[in-house]
């Protein structure tokens, strides 16, 4: 009996197994077909384009050709080459007027000058002028280093001339002691500068030639460069010799002084020549045809012999291209009486044609220009009156008096 219910039950298993096969075959044949594996594209990066070439445009958009398409703003110029930006060329200054400089910077000169005038007034205002009064105007003059000879020659014209005028009005003073000073300053010298170039003989003017020579510390560079200003403002075209080779940054600072102005500073190495680069300025003056070549010579010593000497042959040199027109010695006005010593030794090796006193707005005395003009026989061209640019003025005589005298 247990043989037939197994024998059953087994039958039953293998009933229901091939039943699940015959199901499961049937849904397999239901179900669409799996799709092929798909092998991946690697697609490369598109090219730039070319100048010509059409460029990639959105599906959504029609193509362009790359002239067509807007770019954007840049600094480059056309074919993409990027140039790099120079520095801005230094702006040209437009220096200040010289005409009536000097009455324009009168308050600054008169403020630290007028102590002579006011000194002298009150000293001839008094109601008896005895031996004593006038031995008090000499030194008053002595003290502001107008010289010995030149003291002594204008007290004694004021002796007579207050005597002949009996009567000292304030005004009358003022009057006498103008036109006596004005008579000792000498305003018939000839104060301007010669800038007139000569003929060359190819039908145009050589530039005319100035040298600027003195001892250092006493402004020489900075009164060259001051002096290129006032060329400049007088309409004429300038460049400048950067002889002081043997003073550090001389050559870079009258360069710079150049800049300001549009005037081209013609340089050689340090230490070296001067000569030499006094020569190469004139040349390259002429070939440029400029109206005057600035020369800043080195500042010499006047106790050394050799470097005098050696100040010579650059003006021997220069003049193998033509005559120079000025020598300008540059003085220290506060230096009084030594700076007279040094113009003496400096007119012994070259032919100073002018003065230029610096530091005249300081503790100068104003009677140094009669005194520099007694020991030279040479008149006083230009005067500084400060730290400024243009505080470098023509000397004008009658200015100059006013200033001292406060009228």
């Amino acid at each position: 009996m247990e043989t037939v219910i197994l024998a059953v039950v087994i039958a039953l298993v293998v009933i229901l197994a091939a039943g699940g096969l015959v199901v499961g075959s049937r849904r397999r044949k239901q179900l669409p077909p799996a799709p092929p594996a798909e092998t991946p594209t690697i697609t490369a990066p598109p090219a730039e384009p070319h100048i010509g070439d059409e460029a990639e445009a959105p599906r959504d958009e029609p193509r362009r050709t790359i002239e067509e398409v807007e770019l954007p703003e840049s600094d480059a110029p056309a074919g993409g080459v990027i140039v790099e930006e120079r520095p801005a060329a230094p702006e040209i200054e437009q220096p200040e007027p010289t005409a009536g400089r000097l009455v324009r910077l009168r308050s600054r000169l008169s403020r630290s000058q007028n102590a002579l005038g006011k000194g002298l007034l009150t000293l001839l205002s008094r109601e008896h002028l005895d031996e004593d009064t006038w031995e008090e105007v000499e030194d008053t003059l002595l003290t502001a280093d107008v010289g010995v000879a030149p003291t002594q020659e204008l007290v004694e014209r004021l002796r007579t001339r207050v005597k002949v005028l009996g009567t000292r009005t304030p005004a009358d003073l003022r009057q006498l002691l103008r036109e006596e000073l004005l008579t000792l300053i000498d305003p018939d010298l000839d104060r301007t500068l010669h800038t007139d170039g000569l003929p060359n003989g190819d039908g145009a003017d050589q530039p005319a030639v100035l040298m600027v020579v003195g001892v250092n510390g006493t402004g020489k560079t900075t009164t060259t460069g001051k002096l290129a200003r006032v060329l400049v403002a007088d309409g004429r075209s300038v460049v400048l010799g950067a002889a002081d080779t043997f003073r550090a940054a001389a050559a870079d600072q009258l360069q710079t002084w150049g800049e300001r102005v549009g005037a081209r500073t013609v340089r050689g190495p340090e230490a070296g020549d001067p000569a030499s680069v006094a020569f190469d300025a004139v040349k390259e003056g002429i070939a440029e045809g400029a109206d005057v070549v600035l020369i800043d010579t080195a500042g010499r010593l006047h106790t050394k012999t050799g470097l005098m000497d050696e100040l010579g042959k650059v003006k021997r040199v220069v003049e193998k291209h033509g005559p120079v027109n000025e020598v300008l010695l540059v003085l220290d006005a506060t230096t009084g009486q030594n700076g007279l010593v040094q113009a003496r030794v400096f007119a012994e090796v070259v032919d100073i044609t002018g003065i230029v006193l610096t530091k005249l707005d300081g503790t100068a005395k104003g009677g140094i220009v009669v005194a520099v003009q007694r020991e030279l026989g040479v008149p006083v061209k230009l005067i500084g009156l400060g730290e400024g640019a243009d505080d470098l003025a023509p000397f004008e005589p009658e200015a100059f008096v006013d200033a001292l005298i406060g009228s």
